[in-house]
């Protein structure tokens, strides 16, 4: 069993343009992303920002106070939850004397760990070298604080920081490694389309449950854990309807609030299938008490990948973890959504008439 090797300290910062809820929803966030990293979280601290300091994000009286809170709790990482430029890193690295992660670091980590298939890991490699270019050299080598994942394949850190250029030219063959495997995805569809194979897109918010959902419908052997991340590489799997016919159901990485544009560049190849297909499966955890913002994330990721106007059913999973009056609320919430449990398997049959029907409009039936 793996066990947490880093001790953290999370530092929560809230933007004067967003509201006081935002601090509790960035630390429960912050602190599952860690929890995902095999990190252990030992403290937080908060503070809402008006203009972050171009040197340290934050003033030195507050860092001070981190510093040693840290230090009393005994943690050997500084976890922000906020994106900080190369110099940002180094001066509070310098100034708390134990190394910096910030939020897009943290999710590289968990990629490192979370990716299995060759596709993956290239993807995961790509947007770790994009991001650690500009680290490159000081204290700002960053993803080797964890340890872990990455760090273990592709160019090893030393090589990294004293030659830019060998960096540079990994970024270009990688690139093009994933061209290669963006045509050979484009070939795939091509032959769906010529079998007449209605193609859904299963999405949703990181932990939302559909990997679970996946399994649950077509029997596939989907990679399923409770945590963030769990499936990074997609995974597709026919799924029968009542009527006797077919269609293709198309499992993706889970989406998350300000996905690191690294990431979804990262990642296009995979993330195509989202924009590809026929018709979008969006799965909303609504026991989640953040189900409302997850949702929005979800929407506005769709909207950066160009799919924010494609056909979608919503589900609305996790409803065993519900009482009968929440699940009433939540129906009326979302009145256009289907209430199941894709752990339990309630509500399927529901689920797949509605599967039944969006077959039925793409392809313009009646």
């Amino acid at each position: 069993m793996n066990k947490p090797r880093d001790k953290a300290f999370l530092v929560i910062l809230r933007p004067h343009t967003q509201p006081r809820e935002f601090l509790r929803e960035s630390y429960e966030e912050m602190k599952e992303l860690a929890e995902s990293a095999l990190v252990r979280v030992l403290g937080f601290e908060t503070q809402s920002i008006d203009r972050p300091s171009p040197s340290h994000y934050i003033r030195e009286g507050k860092l001070e106070e981190v510093r040693r809170e840290a230090k009393e709790v005994g943690a050997n990482v500084l976890i922000f939850n906020t994106n900080l430029s190369p110099g940002q890193i180094r001066n509070i690295e310098k100034f708390a004397g134990i190394p910096v992660v910030d939020r897009t670091g943290l999710i590289l980590d968990i990629f490192g760990r979370r990716a299995k298939s060759a596709e993956g890991k290239l993807q995961v490699e790509l947007a770790r070298l994009n991001y650690m270019l500009p680290r490159l050299g000081g204290l700002g080598v960053v993803l080797s604080r964890l340890g872990g994942g990455v760090g273990s394949s592709g160019p090893g850190e030393t090589e990294l920081e004293t030659d830019r250029r060998k960096v540079r030219l990994r970024i270009k063959r990688v690139k093009e490694e994933l061209e290669h495997v963006r045509q050979h995805r484009g070939l795939i569809r091509a032959g769906r389309k010529r079998k007449n194979l209605t193609a859904g897109a299963i999405v949703g918010y990181t932990n939302a449950g559909k990997s679970t959902l996946l399994h649950a419908l077509t029997g596939a052997d989907a990679y399923i854990e409770d945590k963030m991340f769990a499936t990074l590489d997609p995974k597709s799997s026919l799924c029968r309807l009542g009527s006797g016919a077919s269609l293709l159901l198309i499992d993706t990485v889970g989406f998350l609030r300000d996905l690191p544009h690294a990431l979804v560049e990262a990642f296009h190849a995979t993330l195509e299938e989202v924009s590809e297909a026929d018709f979008l499966i969006h799965v909303l955890d609504v026991a989640d008490p953040d189900a409302w913002e997850h949702k929005q994330s979800v929407e506005e990721v769709l909207k950066e990948l160009g799919a924010g106007e494609k056909p979608q059913l919503l589900v609305l999973n996790k409803a065993d973890q519900l009482n009968p009056e929440m699940a009433a609320s939540i129906q009326s919430r979302w009145p256009e959504g289907l209430l199941i449990s894709a752990r339990e398997r309630a509500g399927l049959e529901l689920l797949l008439k509605g599967l039944e029907k969006f077959k039925g409009e793409s392809h313009g039936e009646n």
